[in-house]
């Protein structure tokens, strides 16, 4: 604890003596907003270490307080939002003087300071690179992941506010072109494979398509199947993208984006099982963990355009491509099923129930048994025509 305990007063002697030399390093080309925007986050910094100096000065061991992100409790259901946190959620309280907790204090510290110090100057760095800042002290990725979205939720701002970028994991194709903040154009249909979601999506500008709607595709072997039978193209201009798998936040603002700047329809395509159901209602209604957020990161229009469960029976999917649900499975699905917007997507409801009632699940892939090209060729264009979308 001694090492933990030295970290914790090093960062806040660090952050005090920046509270005590602020010079901010705004250049007069930016935004009026933009620069209102820097200074409320310093100044909710400057509130913070302002707040465990005066403790220490008191002889008071300094706290955090955290809203806590992991409870359904925490969160309301809109169904033009989505989740969203409640105003009065409950909190964690991170103290500088337990054992169980002074570490998470001093991580929390270290990255205050590295965000003071980016907004100051106008700067970015990756979750990445605050890892590496200081390995020893924080443990792994996942700790600085999850504190960067803490100190957001905590300061009440969208964690690209505060010059910390994450890398993308997700992918783009189609009808759409793009220039990213430092002047790259992007063209996703001329290029010869996917392009990387950008991990800067508000620095995105001049969007232009022609696409009729946006599919997002829960699995990277999915999306590659589509660009390689030129799904994008042949049916209709449209754009596909995928998180590849849980959805990171950079794919999931990229479909904001678009929805925001097109005003198209979205769909979803993923597994006939409660893990992909998950993954589309994250896209949809968001998490409990980002439901601070909500309101740049939900896409309520999202349609389930499959695979459902109904076309299981329908399409007379063969029986060795169908998978039996596992406990986990039963387990996750019931769960959906409690869900508070469940009771506003009834139809999605009946699905949930026929899974829960045949006891199995199915992949994308599973549609291959049919036939090879069914997905693409058949199953797609029928969807979108029989609901008068092409």
């Amino acid at each position: 604890m001694g090492t933990q305990a030295a970290e914790l007063f090093t960062e806040i002697d660090k952050l005090r003596a920046q509270l005590l030399n602020n010079v901010e390093v705004i250049t007069d080309c930016q935004r009026v907003d933009e620069e209102i925007s820097h200074r409320e986050i310093l100044t909710h910094i400057e509130n913070i270490i302002l707040g465990i100096v005066t403790s220490l000065s008191k002889g008071e061991a300094p706290v955090l307080t955290l809203p806590n992100r992991s409870s359904w409790a925490n969160v309301s259901f809109d169904s033009a939002i989505g989740l969203q946190m409640s105003s009065g959620a409950s909190v964690s309280v991170i103290r500088s003087d337990c054992p169980s907790s002074v570490t998470k204090f001093a991580q929390i510290l270290k990255i205050l300071s590295v965000i003071y110090r980016l907004v100051q100057r106008n700067s970015y760095a990756t979750k990445r690179d605050i890892y590496y800042n200081n390995t020893q002290l924080f443990g792994s990725q996942t700790a600085v992941d999850s504190i960067v979205d803490d100190i957001s939720c905590m300061l009440k701002v969208p964690r690209r506010s505060l010059h910390v970028l994450a890398t993308s994991k997700g992918f783009i194709a189609g009808d759409l072109r793009y220039i990213e903040e430092d002047g790259t154009r992007i063209d996703c249909h001329s290029s010869s494979a996917a392009v990387a979601v950008s991990s800067n999506i508000g620095g995105i500008k001049n969007i232009v398509s022609s696409a009729k709607f946006v599919l997002i595709v829960e699995k990277d072997a999915t999306f590659q199947r589509l660009l390689d039978d030129d799904f994008c193209t042949k049916l209709c201009p449209c754009i596909i993208i995928t998180g590849k798998g849980m959805p990171d936040v950079n794919s999931r603002l990229m479909v904001r984006k678009l929805w925001d700047t097109l005003h198209i329809p979205i769909f979803a395509l993923v597994d006939a099982d409660p893990h992909g159901i998950e993954i589309m209602c994250i896209y949809k209604y968001g998490s409990v963990a980002m439901s601070f957020e909500a309101h740049s990161l939900t896409v309520p229009s999202v349609m389930w355009l499959g695979l459902l469960p109904s076309d299981l029976q329908r399409l007379r999917v063969p029986e060795d491509a169908l998978i039996p649900l596992t406990k986990r499975d039963e387990s996750k699905l019931g769960s959906l099923l409690k869900r508070p917007y469940l009771t506003s997507q009834p139809d999605w409801q009946k699905e949930m129930e026929l899974m829960q009632q045949t006891r199995v699940k199915a992949e994308i892939q599973s549609l291959a048994a049919i036939a090879p090209d069914f997905l693409t060729s058949i199953y797609l264009p029928n969807k979108l025509r029989y609901g008068g979308w092409i």
